[in-house]
Order: structure tokens, then C-alpha cells, then sequence
């Protein structure tokens, strides 16, 4: 059988692991005979419309290594929404092309992407397998037990927020509250594994919001007071999108009914609840209040990186070449957990049409009662075996009257 050229692109906001998802097509992708060529997209659907391809040298070990061991996406990512017309043109450059095998490493919007270019295929009869390979920080993929992205960004977070409380525990003199603000979207994935790093259940972060759980401004400002008169000072985190409620539903907490910003999909963005929260502060207690927004920071720390989520990124990539010379098309990787411990996964298969443009938010069981209290023991024994290893191990000195 002749071989048939596979494409593959990087989608959305880029993670420390992407690159080793694409690691992981180049070297599946040497091994299959049904495989006569790899060309990486540039930029996504973009690169795709443009036709603006770069030829991978699927056999070349240094080049896998090399990927596995650099963070964002190498390719160049993008945020396209593909509209009708586009559909045509993109099947127009496939069949010049005599493209097989198209791969899209992303989340839910490129889930959508890889289903809707699929589908047409289908539609206009040109053998196409179009596979979802899984990669998101917000770890909120429907049908997988977890995305690759979020065991970096979850062990970079665990960490960070007990470096900043260390920092804040020591000028609460000047500024004795510490808001951080954290990626995530519409789910809690990542601010809940800030608490993963306490110590125990009495130590910073002290409070942490999850948008599962709308809270008012007055309930957190009276939270926060609470904690700084016990402490002395006070570390919060929360959802770049906390949710409030409001008479008519909720809302993105202190923004207004309208967004800053729309992108391709139709995501909003709204001012930082954080920024809002932290005017709040001072003008009610008078004190200083400060917030960190690590930005694209948490998603790229390739120091933080946990060796679980990179080889499973690895994996998802070998997973999906397979699943496409296997005319599984119309589906995304997925990771299908066996036990906790000790930690065992395989790689699984989900339709796209249960991922594409669909959610997952934390589940009840996975959140505690109170922001004091803000994950259950069930959910600390899904995403501790997802940091790759041991936390650092802080000392802090007595505190006094302790």
C-alpha cells in the first residue's frame, strides 16, 4: 500500500508539554508504513489555508528529544475559527496534496476544528481520518480523565502559591494580602491545584475560589478580613473568571454585563477580578493589596514540568498516528485512568462530536464546602499523582504566641 502524507497543527494557548504531543506523532509516525511523509502546519488552520507547511523529519531523534524539552507550541499556534468558505478551500489544498491524515493538537475549539473538517471530508467522499489530539492547561476536555498541560501548570501553581505566601508572610508588615490570579477559563482545574502545595489544612494558600461556586465581593472581602485579623496576613486564589451572582444569573465577578474582548469562538474576556477585589481591600481595610497574574508564565515553566503529563503528552501523540492509519478518524486521544495508586493510564478513543465545543467543570465531589476548605480528599487523590513527583518541602518558623 502506498503511503499518504500526514499534517498535523497546534491550536490554542500552547502548554510546557505541546511540543512533546507533536514528539510523539514524529516518532509513531516513522514507524508506520501507511505514513509517507510528515508536514507540520504553521499557525494551525492557518498555516493549512495558506498552505504554509514545514516538512518533519519523522525519523530524527534529536529533533524528538529536542521537542519533548521545549515548552509552547514549535509550529506556531492560532486561534482560527474555520467558517464554510473555508472548509472548501482547506478540502481543495488536502486533495492537491493527497493529504491522509490530519492531526490538530488542542483543546475543545480545536476539537470542533478537527471534527467539522472531518465531517466535510466525509461529505464531499475524500478519504480523510481527522484525529483530536488532546492538549489544554484548563483540563477541561469532556470524555478524559485529564488533559495533557494540566499536570505542569498544576505543579507549577502548588509551588508558586507557597513562594508567594513565603513572600507575603514575610513584608506583612507593607503588604500583607496577596491575591493570584489564575488561568482557567469557565472551570476550577487550576486554582483548585493551588491547595494541592499546603502543608496542612491551616496554611496558605488560605482561601481559594473556585467559578463552580459564585461568591459575592462581600463574602470573599469578609473571608479575607477574616483570615488577615488571624494571620496577620492573607494569600487568595481565584479564577481569572470567578463568578458572582447577580439577580439575573452570574457573572465574571466585578466586570460589567459586557466583555473586554471576544475571540474567534466566542470565548469572552473580562476585566481581572483580581485587580477589582484588590481596590476593594484597601479602600475597606486600609492595608495594601497586591495580585500576581503568572500570565502565560504558568502555562510555560518548563522548570516545573511534571514527568507524568510530558510522557503522557508523548503518548497521546503515538496514540493518535495510530488511531488515524487505523481509520479511526472522527475521534480524539483520550486517557483513560485504571487506579490512583499505584497511577496507571492508557491511552483511549472518544467521538469528537462528545468533545467538540463542550466543557467539563470540577465535579461536586471534587469541591469542598468553603474557600478555607476549597478540594475534597477525592479530588487531591486524582491530581497528586498528575505533579510527577514530590512538592518541595517549606520551613517555616513558629509564629508568634504559636
Amino acid at each position: 500500500m502506498t503511503g499518504r502524507p500526514l499534517l498535523v497543527g497546534q491550536s490554542g494557548g500552547p502548554t510546557a508539554v505541546i511540543n512533546s504531543s507533536l514528539a510523539g506523532i514524529l516518532a509513531e509516525a516513522t514507524r508506520q508504513p501507511a505514513v509517507s511523509a510528515v508536514y507540520g502546519l504553521r499557525h494551525g488552520v492557518e498555516g493549512l489555508l495558506a498552505e504554509d507547511w514545514l516538512a518533519l523529519p519523522s525519523a530524527d531523534p534529536t529533533l524528538i528529544a529536542g521537542l519533548r524539552a521545549t515548552p509552547s507550541a514549535a509550529l506556531g499556534s492560532a486561534r482560527h475559527r474555520l467558517r464554510d468558505d473555508d472548509l472548501d478551500a482547506a478540502l481543495a489544498v488536502l486533495r492537491r496534496h493527497d493529504v491522509g491524515y490530519f492531526l490538530l493538537i488542542g483543546g475543545n475549539d480545536s476539537a470542533d476544528t478537527t471534527d467539522r473538517l472531518g465531517r466535510a471530508a466525509a461529505a464531499a467522499a475524500y478519504p480523510l481520518q481527522a484525529v483530536a489530539v488532546p492538549k489544554t492547561i484548563d483540563n477541561d476536555l469532556p470524555a478524559t480523565d485529564h488533559c495533557p498541560g494540566y499536570g505542569s501548570i498544576a505543579r507549577y501553581l502548588a509551588i508558586s502559591a507557597q513562594e508567594a505566601a513565603l513572600d507575603t508572610a514575610a513584608m506583612r508588615l507593607t503588604d500583607p494580602i496577596k491575591l493570584v490570579e489564575v488561568m482557567g477559563r469557565g472551570a476550577g482545574w487550576v486554582a483548585a491545584a493551588a491547595a494541592l502545595g499546603r502543608q496542612h489544612t491551616d496554611s496558605a494558600p488560605h482561601l481559594v475560589y473556585l467559578p463552580e461556586r459564585p461568591v459575592t465581593a462581600e463574602r470573599v472581602l469578609a473571608d479575607v478580613e477574616a483570615v488577615y485579623r488571624h494571620h496577620g496576613y492573607a494569600v487568595i486564589v481565584l479564577c481569572e473568571n470567578q463568578t458572582e451572582p447577580t439577580p439575573d444569573g452570574i457573572r465574571v465577578l466585578g466586570a460589567g454585563d459586557e466583555p473586554e474582548w471576544l475571540d474567534p469562538f466566542g470565548h469572552p474576556y473580562y476585566p481581572s477580578p483580581a485587580a477589582y477585589l484588590c481596590r476593594r481591600l484597601r479602600a475597606d481595610l486600609g492595608v495594601r493589596a497586591r495580585y500576581d497574574k503568572p500570565g502565560s508564565l504558568q502555562r510555560m515553566a518548563r522548570a516545573l514540568i511534571s514527568p507524568v503529563d510530558e510522557r503522557e503528552a508523548f503518548a497521546v501523540g503515538r496514540a493518535a498516528v495510530r488511531a488515524a492509519v487505523r481509520g479511526q478518524g472522527g475521534h480524539m486521544v483520550t486517557l483513560v485512568r485504571h487506579s490512583d495508586a499505584p497511577y496507571r493510564v492508557t491511552t483511549g478513543l472518544a467521538a469528537l462530536s462528545a468533545v467538540a465545543n463542550r466543557a467539563r467543570e470540577m465535579p461536586p465531589e471534587f469541591i469542598g464546602d468553603h474557600a478555607a476548605r476549597p478540594v475534597t480528599a477525592a479530588f487531591v487523590a486524582y491530581a497528586q499523582p498528575l505533579l510527577g513527583g514530590p512538592l518541595p518541602r517549606y520551613t517555616w518558623l513558629p509564629e508568634p504566641g504559636s
